[in-house]
């Protein structure tokens, strides 16, 4: 079965171009477009798309209070946020209403495939410039020293945590890891559960807050 997918954007050349480009990638298929927030919650309870790709900016209900209200009628669906926008501010936000991605306009389809992909197999997906503006803004509030919060974790438990917050998925974790991908996940579970934590943006938050990423991966 393909991943179907709804687009909201308010430009319509926008939708256009993602639904184009989305028909040549295989195993997914674009299901509707919605020119805002409060259509994109309406088209999204009708069709039940497995993600929701929002414009962060849009007239009328936001891509961010848009997120807030699908995350809690539709948990099960991913959304990614897509956006002209890279400013810690607007990251944050979607994430704590419920995004499980986040792609920058100006960057190349690829990164949105490669969002979908990822965000379906239970990851957090942020593209590799707005990763590095929340390490660069966390970094300089808090150094680059782990905290005093991570010390109930050990050193495994910070590894895995580290390659979460740089984007890896359970198995590339594993690979460079050299463990299984069941470790990696009963690792993050673990992670979840010492650190209170409920979701993987959260464990992501945590782990750029702390200063356990590297600026430079």
């Amino acid at each position: 079965m393909p991943v179907k997918i709804l687009i909201a954007d308010d430009h319509k050349i926008v939708r256009e171009g993602l639904c184009a480009m989305f028909e040549k990638q295989p195993g997914m298929e674009i299901v509707g477009e919605a020119e805002d927030g409060a259509a994109a919650i309406r088209m999204a309870r009708e069709l039940k798309p497995d993600v929701v790709i929002l414009d962060v900016s849009m007239p009328g209900m936001d891509g961010i209070d848009a997120t807030r209200r699908l995350s809690k009628e539709l948990p099960e669906m991913k959304i990614i946020a897509l956006s002209m926008y890279g400013k810690r501010a607007f990251v944050t936000k979607m994430l704590e209403a419920g995004a499980s991605g986040y792609v920058l306009k100006g960057g190349a389809f690829s990164e949105l495939a490669e969002a979908v992909t990822t965000v379906m197999g239970g990851e957090v997906y942020l593209c590799t410039s707005v990763a590095t503006v929340l390490v660069d803004e966390y970094v300089d509030r808090s150094g680059s020293s782990i905290g005093a919060s991570t010390a109930r974790l050990t050193q495994r438990e910070v590894e895995i945590l580290k390659l979460l917050a740089e984007g890896k998925s359970s198995k590339e974790i594993a690979s460079l890891l050299e463990i299984s991908v069941q470790a990696v996940d009963a690792g993050r579970r673990r992670i979840m559960q010492k650190l209170d934590m409920q979701s993987l943006a959260d464990l992501v938050k945590f782990a750029i807050r702390e200063g356990l990423t590297s600026i430079d991966d």
